[in-house]
């Protein structure tokens, strides 16, 4: 393993922020893998941390592939997670909305160019990532519609589910899309948990990853076949907005079944108590997103469903 410097930002005013590579192996560049790009995705810093850990291991015992290099970013934003803030620095600017960057931009501009310069020759990238919303999701691949996507590919991390996203204008300043653009097969992975940590998910997710590299001939190592994954396009799910807000009880999970009509949560009014609605089912299916916090505001999505995907 080689500990490398990817980019530095001087402060005058507190420690510099580095983001540092892991490099394992010698060659071409075969894999990246990057986790917290944002500041409250401990959960995506955690799973790199795991994988560096069992990258080490392989490649002390010689089971990272000969000719084949594999590099790991677990935190570019590592200002925002000492402080517990999601996005970068005083003007509160998403990292991962200003790829590929310019290297005469402002800081965050800088962040992006610099570390797309190091990361884009690989031919596989994988992003840990976190929705916009807060919530949680059933483990899943998702990949942006761009004509260079491969839901082949992203079928072999062995996840349940693989999503393929129309990109809105938005989406194209991402690095899921620009290294797509750039010739990347690009992936990102989503587990249930951002701003904690959840174990079983984190677990799933290092096993998916060591399980994709080592079906593209990156790595030597032993695991399960996972699941054999259905790609689902996200506009064919279906959400489920509330109607009033207030205080948010659910009644069901990510990968729970659903019917139709049944009741699936309910606002409360958070100063009198009563039901000020019940959510019910808009159609039987597969819980694939639900929102978690206490709170719910009017007009906010509560649910994504998969449309009865088993029957």
């Amino acid at each position: 393993m080689h500990k490398e410097e990817i980019y530095r930002v001087r402060s005058p005013y507190r420690e510099d922020m580095v983001v540092q590579g892991y490099r394992f192996g010698k060659g071409e560049s075969a894999a990246c893998i990057v986790g917290a790009i944002r500041g409250n995705e401990v959960q995506q810093m955690y799973v790199c941390s795991q994988l560096i850990r069992e990258l080490k291991e392989l490649e002390t015992n010689g089971c990272i592939n000969t000719g084949k290099k594999i590099m790991v970013i677990p935190v570019v934003n590592s200002m925002g997670i000492n402080i517990g803030k999601r996005f970068f620095g005083v003007e509160d600017m998403d990292i991962n909305r200003s790829f590929p960057g310019m290297d005469h931009g402002d800081t965050t501009s800088r962040i992006a160019y610099e570390i797309f310069e190091e990361i884009k020759e690989y031919t596989y990238g994988i992003q840990l990532t976190s929705f916009y919303m807060t919530g949680e999701f059933v483990p899943h691949v998702r990949m942006m519609e761009t004509g260079y996507q491969n839901t082949s590919l992203a079928n072999l991390f062995g996840l349940p589910y693989v999503v393929v996203r129309k990109p809105t204008p938005l989406d194209t300043k991402t690095l899921n899309y620009n290294w797509q653009n750039d010739n990347t097969a690009a992936f990102s992975l989503y587990t249930n948990k951002n701003d904690s940590i959840d174990e079983n998910s984190a677990n799933q997710a290092v096993s998916a990853v060591l399980r994709f590299l080592t079906r593209m001939g990156i790595i030597r190592y032993e695991s399960h076949s996972g699941y054999i994954s259905h790609v689902l396009m996200e506009d064919d799910l279906t959400d489920v907005y509330v109607e009033k807000g207030g205080i948010f009880r659910s009644f069901v999970k990510p990968g729970e079944y659903v019917r139709y009509g049944y009741p699936i949560a309910e606002i409360r009014d958070p100063y009198e108590g009563f039901i000020k609605q019940a959510v019910i089912a808009p159609t039987s299916g597969i819980v694939f997103f639900a929102h978690t916090e206490a709170l719910i505001a009017q007009g906010d999505m509560a649910y994504r469903l998969i449309h009865r995907l088993h029957q």
